[in-house]
Order: structure tokens, then C-alpha cells, then sequence
């Protein structure tokens, strides 16, 4: 058993890492034919978003008894992680303009190829972008912020059929989820691999030096999620739910412990909804929608750590990111957050998405993923924390 917990994906991953440095520095020319290794990985966890994003909204929506539920907990409970997560990426995007880790730093060779399109933003052609004019297009390119507005929509329209039919729907895209999430758990054990072959790719193209330069991307990432921890969540609490958010945290701080421990919102789950409703002072039918809809769909940690990573990654390769450009993090990471599935490593199934949907390369992701267990702690925890606090601010709403 402890050997089964030693060879865990986790410390295979953390071993893949150092031993894909040293085979990309020793040998250079064999990493690089090794690296569609790591392509296939990246497509795999590519292949995976659209169907998990688009069931995870769904159910999420439809898991409300009908429309009166949806006025009274539901709209109460999205507007609050749809605030939060909105705070938590604007946060993350104002902290990095104010360290700008890697700038002026040309650490990532970027394929000859490769050119990042420039479009002027118009406020039309900006509302347009949401409305897909056919889904099917939407999804056969992969387009996730129209197909996140219909989802929406479909799912909401679900609210008001008849509740045999509701359920029919509910089932189908419950059980789509299911089987995502088993795929999702299947790809992320091959994580150490992908690694590996990603990792000592990048070694080998671009030296040493882009992973010596990730201690202020690091440094970023840590004071924003403590700065949206303690001050930003506690705010809300303060002044919306008038509550003291650090008596709370007292009463409750066994959730987030385990969520930094386990780097996983939905293995954390079952000690939150004890913890908020034991000790929490949350009722029953707030804790049980909340909290399950929250390790679900609030990701605050892993949307504000999306933003400063996907603008460190334009930095260090020198891309220069428009407003545009930087708007459309802003609403991809939001909105996308909502599907990420609460599993350690889905921050990277959302991490192609976010450079996809402003045309940075995927392969980029190896970069980052040398420290990326180690953020996934903070920033699990700080999801967890904010689905509790939203917990019971909703129960005091009520």
C-alpha cells in the first residue's frame, strides 16, 4: 500500500519532471523526436474539453428542482461564483502588470510558423462573438464562448420542460460527465509521460533558462491568491453576507487543509459539507446545492493562476497581447473555470483552452508544468475556501 501511494501520479509526475530536464540537456536531438509523445498527450487533454465543459454546465443548471429554485439558491449561488471568479482573474491580471514576470525575457522559441493575430475590437463584433450562429460549427472548432452561451441557455430552457423529460436530459448529460471524468482520470495518469516528453522538448529547444525564470511567475501566482484569500473573499463576506469570514474559517478549516493536501476540490467535498454543516452553522439544502455545484464549477484559485500563466507564457515568448486579446482571457477564464472538472491537474485541460482562445501554442503548457503541483495546492484551497464562504454568505442571503 505505501508503495502503491509512492508511485501515485503526483510524485511520478514530480519524478518526470527532473528526469525530463536532464534527457533534454543530455540528449537534445532524441528529445525532440520523442516530443509527439508529449502532442499526443496535450490532444488528448484537448480532446476532452468541449464535452466536459458543456455536461458540467448543463447538469449544473438542471440539478435545480425548477424555475422557483433557480430564482431563490441558483441565481443567488452563480452570481456569487461568477463575482468571485470575475474578481479572482481581473486580480490576477492586475498583479501581473504590477510584477510582469518574464518580461523582456525571449526564454520560449516559438515555431517559425507562428503568428498571433492582431484584430481590432469592435463592441459588435465583441456581442457577436458569444452567439453561434450553428452550435455544430461552435463545436467542431472548438469555439468555448459560444458554446458556453448556449449551453446556458439550454440548459435554462430544460428549467421550464416537463419534469420527465428534464430528467431525461439531466441522466444523459450526468452520465456524459461521469464518463468524461473517468476519461479525464485515464489521461491525467498519463500526466508523468506527457511530461517527460514535453519537458525535455523544451530543454532541448530552449536551454535551461526559461525554468531557472519561473521563480517570479511563481512569486506572482502566491501573493494573488493570498492577496483574493484574505482580502477579497473576506470582503464579501463582510459587507454581503455580514459575517466575520476569519471566526468562519476557524470553524471550517479542516476543508481547505484537505483540498491543499489532496489538490482536489471533489475528493475534499464530503469533509466540506460536514464541516459547513456541522460546525459552519450552513443548513442542509444551501450546503448540499452550494458546496457540490461549487467543487463543480467555482475555481477562483486555478482562474486567477490561468491568467497570470497564460500572460507569463506571452511574455516569455515575446507576444505582445492586446486589450482584446486580454479581455478574452478575462471572459475565457471565467466562464471556462465553470467546467473545469475538480480533479488535480484539470487546470490543465482548462490551460489549452484559455492559450487556444488567443493563439498562443500548447505546447507552452511544459513550461509551467514544472511547478505546477506545487501552485495546485494553493489554489485548490483557495477554491475550496471560496465555495465555503459562498455557502454560507447564500445561507445568510436567505
Amino acid at each position: 500500500m505505501a508503495h502503491k501511494k509512492l508511485l501515485n501520479v503526483e510524485n511520478l509526475t514530480i519524478a518526470a519532471i527532473f528526469a525530463g530536464i536532464a534527457f533534454g540537456y543530455f540528449f537534445p536531438v532524441l528529445s525532440l523526436d520523442l516530443k509527439v509523445i508529449g502532442d499526443i498527450y496535450l490532444k488528448l487533454l484537448k480532446m476532452l474539453i468541449i464535452p466536459l465543459v458543456f455536461a458540467s454546465i448543463f447538469i449544473a443548471i438542471t440539478s435545480l428542482s425548477g424555475k422557483e429554485e433557480l430564482k431563490s439558491i441558483g441565481i443567488k449561488a452563480f452570481a456569487y461564483y461568477l463575482t468571485t471568479t470575475a474578481l479572482a482573474v481581473i486580480l490576477g491580471l492586475f498583479i501581473f502588470h504590477l510584477f510582469n514576470p518574464g518580461a523582456g525575457k525571449h526564454l520560449l522559441q516559438l515555431p517559425s510558423n507562428f503568428s498571433v493575430e492582431h484584430k481590432d475590437l469592435s463592441i459588435n463584433d465583441f456581442l457577436l462573438s458569444f452567439i453561434p450562429a450553428n452550435i455544430f460549427t461552435a463545436l467542431s472548432k472548438g469555439a468555448i464562448l459560444p458554446i458556453i452561451f448556449f449551453t446556458i441557455l439550454f440548459a435554462v430552457g430544460a428549467l421550464f420542460i416537463t419534469e420527465q423529460k428534464r430528467t431525461t436530459l439531466y441522466n444523459f448529460f450526468d452520465s456524459v460527465n461521469d464518463a468524461m471524468m473517468v476519461l479525464a482520470k485515464w489521461i491525467i495518469t498519463l500526466t508523468p509521460i506527457g511530461v517527460f516528453s514535453l519537458i525535455a522538448a523544451t530543454v532541448a529547444k530552449n536551454g535551461l533558462d526559461p525554468i531557472f525564470n519561473l521563480y517570479s511567475y511563481v512569486l506572482t501566482v502566491l501573493a494573488a491568491l493570498a492577496i483574493h484569500a484574505l482580502l477579497i473573499l473576506p470582503v464579501l463576506a463582510f459587507f454581503i453576507g455580514r459575517f466575520n469570514p476569519y471566526k468562519y474559517f476557524l470553524q471550517i478549516k479542516e476543508a481547505p487543509l484537505i483540498a491543499f493536501s489532496t489538490a482536489s476540490s471533489s475528493a475534499t467535498l464530503p469533509v466540506s459539507l460536514e464541516v459547513a454543516e456541522e460546525k459552519g452553522g450552513v443548513s442542509k439544502k444551501v450546503a448540499g446545492f452550494v458546496l457540490p455545484l461549487g467543487a463543480t464549477i467555482n475555481m477562483d484559485g486555478t482562474a486567477l493562476y490561468e491568467s497570470i500563466a497564460v500572460m507569463f507564457i506571452a511574455n516569455i515568448s515575446g507576444v505582445e497581447l492586446t486589450l482584446a486579446q486580454q479581455i478574452t482571457i478575462f471572459i475565457t477564464v471565467t466562464f471556462a473555470s465553470i467546467g473545469a472538472a475538480g480533479i488535480p491537474g484539470a487546470g490543465l485541460i482548462m490551460m489549452t483552452m484559455v492559450l487556444d482562445s488567443v493563439g498562443l501554442p500548447v505546447e507552452s503548457i511544459a513550461l509551467i508544468i514544472t511547478v505546477d503541483r506545487f501552485l495546485d495546492m494553493f489554489r485548490t484551497a483557495v477554491n475550496n475556501w471560496g465555495d465555503l464562504l459562498g455557502a454560507k454568505l447564500i445561507q445568510r442571503l436567505l
